[in-house]
């Protein structure tokens, strides 16, 4: 299980993003974002070298607001041959320079959602250590082959298909629920 660290770290995850966001060809904003932390969670890599980070952020700025999955890594290395993949670095007060990637960009993520999809794996908090994320709803398809993330979140009330993966989140001051995940 990671240990998440009560630290600083510069420039923080809403920074990173906020900068990277509109160069992605799924961002529906015109211009920078202003973001705001919406839910997500974590999956843990069994070997403790990567982490894992499954966020939902909401643009607030304009009249509507939007909701984006943006799953990242953090390594202490760069991972090779993922320079297009890379969000930016980070220093964290604890671990120091913590290179952030766009994560279905890095196996260990792809491995981590298969395992999520197949029932394998256990989401865990955001921002507490050893401490099962129960909001996060996963149908599991054993046989499934892959993943495919969900980039641009719609909130829904309907129950989650096999293979998906959905999520709480709060969207203007209300909890909503949106699958960030589907089974392949």
């Amino acid at each position: 299980m990671s240990t998440i660290h009560e630290t600083t770290l510069v420039p923080t995850k809403l920074e990173l993003l906020a900068g990277w966001l509109p160069s992605r060809p799924w961002y529906g904003g015109a211009g920078a974002p202003e973001l705001v932390k919406g839910g997500g969670f974590r999956l843990d890599d069994p070997a403790g070298e990567v982490g894992v980070e499954l966020m939902v952020v909401v643009d607030v700025r304009g009249p509507e607001t939007a909701s984006y999955f943006v799953p990242m890594t953090y390594r202490s290395a760069p991972l090779p041959g993922a320079d297009d993949a890379l969000i930016g670095t980070m220093e964290h007060g604890v671990l120091g320079t913590r290179y952030a990637y766009d994560a279905p960009h890095d196996p260990v993520f792809r491995e981590l959602l298969l395992a999520l999809v197949h029932g394998k794996a256990v989401p865990q908090a955001q921002s507490e250590s050893d401490t099962e994320d129960t909001t996060v709803r996963v149908t599991p398809v054993p046989d499934a082959v892959g993943a495919d993330v969900v980039r641009v979140l719609s909130p829904t009330e309907a129950s989650p298909a096999a293979g998906d993966v959905s999520v709480l989140y709060t969207l203007a001051g209300e909890a909503v629920r949106a699958v960030v995940a589907r089974a392949i």
